[in-house]
């Protein structure tokens, strides 16, 4: 039996109270504010038979965490000079930004190696995943990527009426890219892939991934999510925008919610051959959504190279730190590439939540081919010490 939960009604009982915290992290998996939750019998949000996610029991009481490590967000941003940006300009926020919005895509483009007819803009790179699966799939199709994956452009795909095939990730927990080929057919519309993946973690060979696209993308587009990229130390060097210059049909999404630490200020953009951006340009403006002062904050926080370079040395410390801690507890981690970490855990995952949230730490939980799992985003590594004697309380 499942059950339904209306996004509007949820809003209405109190997730943008102090339960926001616990609760919002799971509204974005759908797009459409008036499309329901479904929820199974459980009160968990299936995507797969092999892969669902708990929901807290009590997701709309109001709660106070210590640690919130539900969400993957940055905890040292925005930067300083990010920050001064927004103070600066927010004044203009009576205007439009268009002027502004090209010279940020100039300097983007020219960061990428690409032309600015190469990039387009959207208040985060949710927005421009969920915007290429309305385009895309207004006739139906279906769409081809990873289970698990991140859930954004598939949901929305799915509400437009696609179906989703979905390709269970290899035992290292990389992309099974020869099957995901095989699954292409004639009513394939998108190959998408979340590399780094959410919510696992885990990386797919660069140099697989590459001859992947180049020889695919001739066939199908392929959508190329990294918006977690930047925490790797060679991020530049495991893009795949360069294809772009080879005439690739990809289409990369990049974000500053992550490494710049703006989730909030809401910038992000697309990278794709003209032509693919026009298809969706022609339905939807994805520029049009960034606010005037964001717009000064991107441009700032780009040339912020310290400020990233802190994020990136901190988020692997503490990476490195609750490696050592569930090393100590006997917990076999998935090895990551980005801000959070997943291991399994030997305890119902709505059970796990309550008690971890008790303990004021968030966290998610998810079941993968019938095993469920943590998964705890990188906080301060104060928030992480929490975390770790939090967990050392509720499984040890």
């Amino acid at each position: 039996m499942k059950t339904t939960v209306n996004r509007r009604d949820w809003l209405k009982r109190g997730v943008l109270t102090a339960a926001g915290v616990v609760a919002a992290p799971y509204l974005s998996y759908g797009a459409f504010s008036s499309e329901p939750l479904k929820l199974d019998s459980q009160g968990n949000l299936p995507y797969t038979p092999f892969f669902k996610e708990f929901l807290p029991l009590n997701a709309t009481l109001p709660l106070e965490l210590a640690a919130k490590l539900n969400a993957n967000e940055n905890p040292y941003g925005p930067s300083s000079k990010a920050i001064a940006a927004v103070g600066e300009n927010a004044f203009r926020g009576n205007r439009y930004a268009w002027t502004e919005l090209f010279d940020l895509m100039d300097k983007i483009a020219l960061q990428e190696g690409v032309k600015q007819e190469n990039i387009m803009m959207g208040p985060g790179s949710s927005d421009l995943l969920e915007k290429t699966a309305m385009v895309f799939f207004q006739n139906g199709g279906n769409i081809v990527s990873a289970d698990p994956s991140y859930m954004s452009l598939i949901k929305v795909a799915e509400a437009t009426g696609a179906t989703w095939k979905a390709i269970p990730l290899k035992s290292d927990w990389s992309h099974d890219l020869a099957a995901m080929e095989a699954a292409i057919d004639a009513e394939t519309k998108l190959v998408y892939i979340c590399n780094p993946n959410n919510p696992t973690g885990s990386m797919t060979d660069h140099t697989e991934l590459v001859d992947f696209c180049k020889r695919v993308a001739d066939k199908v587009p392929i959508f190329v999510d990294e918006a977690y990229l930047g925490f790797l130390e060679d991020s530049a060097q495991k893009s795949m925008i360069s294809l772009i210059n080879e005439g690739k049909n990809v289409i990369i999404a990049r974000t500053f919610s992550k490494i710049h630490g703006m989730a909030g200020l809401r910038v992000g953009y697309a990278v794709a051959l003209p032509e693919t951006l026009g298809i969706i340009q022609k339905i939807t403006r994805g520029g049009m959504g960034i606010s005037f002062p964001s717009i000064y904050a991107a441009t700032a926080s780009m040339d912020d190279l310290a400020f990233q370079n802190k994020s990136r040395k901190l988020n692997k410390e503490c990476r490195e730190y609750v490696y050592k801690n569930l090393d100590r507890m006997g917990f076999k981690y998935v090895p990551s590439s980005t801000s959070f970490i997943i291991f399994p855990i030997e305890m119902d995952g709505k059970e796990f939540l309550e008690k971890m949230t008790a303990q004021k730490v968030g966290v998610r939980a998810f079941e993968f081919f019938d095993k469920n799992w943590c998964r705890v985003s990188m906080g301060t590594m104060d928030e992480m010490k929490l975390f770790t004697a939090a967990l050392e309380k509720v499984l040890i």
